[in-house]
């Protein structure tokens, strides 16, 4: 999808989410979040930090098992970089309205926030079949993508439930796929800062656990407790 494309995507969604906000009797900055604040623009930052993180972590550690080394591609320049920054921007804002937006919200409210960041992350995770274009191939493969995307669904998810903004995740989402696309090249805007220079081996079966653990449960498990505790905290301190 290209930029002109993006964009309109995005305003398309928001024209969307206000309306059926506005059907329902709300207000569309106030639910999502939008209007920025000291608060929210740190919490996007510490999701970016935190995210870009274990994006590393997982890029290189990956590196090691899999014998691959990374070069600087000497076509990006600056302002590739940054264009392909923008453009993985313009994607996690679309996500983000689409799967933690005012659906997200409307689900909130009439289940619950568990049970409704569960069928958000369920979600989140079938779309990936489709855009990844694993669907109807290998079983073990599809049920992998789920589970990955799964997770960080309920990640993003969560976060907006607790924070009641789009601002922390998108921070998470967008320090992943920052590190993922831009950083090490692995994603649909193609060669960018560092580039493969060997084919990969094939990783342990050890090693795949540890990656995938990493993903499903170290990463989201990390930010659930966070919010968690630091919830918990508000409520003890307001009482």
């Amino acid at each position: 999808m290209g930029i002109v494309s993006r964009m309109i995507g995005i305003l398309v969604t928001l024209l969307l989410s206000w309306v059926l906000l506005r059907k329902t009797g709300h207000d569309l900055i106030t639910v999502l979040g939008i209007a920025p604040s000291r608060r929210r623009l740190k919490e996007c930052g510490v999701g970016l930090l935190f995210m870009a993180t274990i994006a590393l972590i997982n890029f290189l550690g990956q590196a090691h098992f899999k014998q691959i080394t990374y070069a600087v591609n000497p076509d990006a320049g600056v302002g590739q970089l940054l264009n392909a920054c923008f453009w993985v921007l313009k994607a996690v804002i679309f996500e983000e309205l689409v799967f933690r937006g005012a659906v997200l919200y409307l689900l909130i409210r009439h289940l619950g926030p568990i049970k409704a960041c569960l069928l958000s992350s369920f979600i989140f995770g079938v779309y990936h079949w489709y855009s990844y274009e694993v669907f109807g191939e290998r079983l073990i493969l599809m049920a992998y993508i789920l589970l990955v995307t799964g997770a960080g669904g309920w990640m993003f998810a969560y976060a907006f439930a607790k924070t009641k903004s789009l601002y922390a995740p998108t921070g998470l989402h967008f320090g992943w796929n920052v590190v993922t696309a831009v950083v090490f090249s692995s994603g649909p805007v193609g060669a960018q800062w560092l580039v493969p220079q060997a084919e990969a081996v094939e990783m342990g079966g050890w090693a795949t656990l540890l990656f995938f653990v990493l993903q499903t449960l170290v990463a989201p498990g990390l930010v659930t407790l966070f919010l968690w505790r630091r919830g918990k905290r508000g409520v003890t301190s307001a009482s």
